[in-house]
């Protein structure tokens, strides 16, 4: 594997610090390629302004377009463009940060939101039928994705009857609406939980279960998320009723079950 390994935690003595150093030695070990982006590390910038588009500040910005026109014509800002570059060099993507207030951190977030630009991560269009290819085909196709989420709950609590949420639920942005919906096929994602509580022993549980998934990560069935332009939506991009027969939020758009994120 060729991994893109981003990282979004402020301070790398953390547990989130030391399972990354471990997942590193863990690819190295086994012989694939890696290169990192370390956010904070980076001191990334989050927020997404005119001038990663060498956009005049006096016109309105459309970010759409501009992004698209900057892509196109290499004018995006150099740090956008060198966070591409990571990406269309890897096959794969681990993307680790702790959960906080149910989500991604804000460095994390911003990072997609200036990397990912029409044109470089979204904006095809199938000549054959003229439909938008995302969900399952865009230009990211052939990519995979693994998310390394710690939290400070138990396990339990993440799960489909606990009281934070199913992470998958959770995750559902990042893993359906970002990564799959610019071709990206995304595996379960893997959940250390009690971070806030670690102590040797389960530490080294985490790391063991870190090594085994990235081991596994090249031939880990992905989630089993819908496309969205091989007939289960219609013209609307609805799904069928006879699929799912009403509203059912997150889980309608997989055809399967996910298995529970701290299997």
């Amino acid at each position: 594997m060729k991994v893109l390994w981003l990282f979004a935690h402020p301070d790398r003595r953390s547990l989130s610090g030391a399972l990354k150093t471990e997942g590193l030695r863990t690819l190295d070990a086994h012989g694939h390629q890696h290169r990192v982006s370390d956010l904070y590390a980076m001191k990334w910038n989050p927020l997404v302004d005119a001038a990663d588009y060498d956009h005049d500040p006096a016109d309105r910005l459309l970010i759409g377009d501009a992004s698209q026109r900057a892509y196109s014509t290499g004018r995006l800002s150099p740090d956008i463009r060198a966070e591409q570059d990571k990406i269309s060099w890897a096959d794969t993507l681990v993307i680790q940060f702790p959960l906080w207030w149910y989500g991604m951190p804000a460095i994390l977030k911003g990072w997609f939101d200036r990397v990912f630009v029409k044109g470089f991560a979204f904006g095809l269009t199938d000549p054959a039928t003229g439909r938008p290819r995302r969900y399952g085909d865009g230009r990211l196709t052939g990519k995979r994705a693994l998310v390394v989420v710690s939290a400070g709950a138990r396990a339990t609590t993440l799960g489909p009857r606990g009281v934070n949420g199913d992470l998958n639920d959770l995750l559902f942005p990042l893993q359906h609406g970002t990564l799959w919906y610019t071709g990206i096929s995304v595996v379960p994602p893997l959940l250390i939980p009690g971070a806030d509580r670690t102590t040797p022993a389960a530490y080294e549980a985490a790391a063991a279960r870190l090594r085994e998934r990235l081991i596994a990560l090249p031939t880990t069935a992905p989630l089993p998320f819908r496309h969205q332009n091989t007939g289960d939506y219609d013209e609307d991009l609805l799904l069928h009723p006879h699929l799912v027969p009403a509203p059912a939020g997150p889980a309608a758009h997989y055809t399967a079950p996910p298995p529970p994120p701290h299997d």
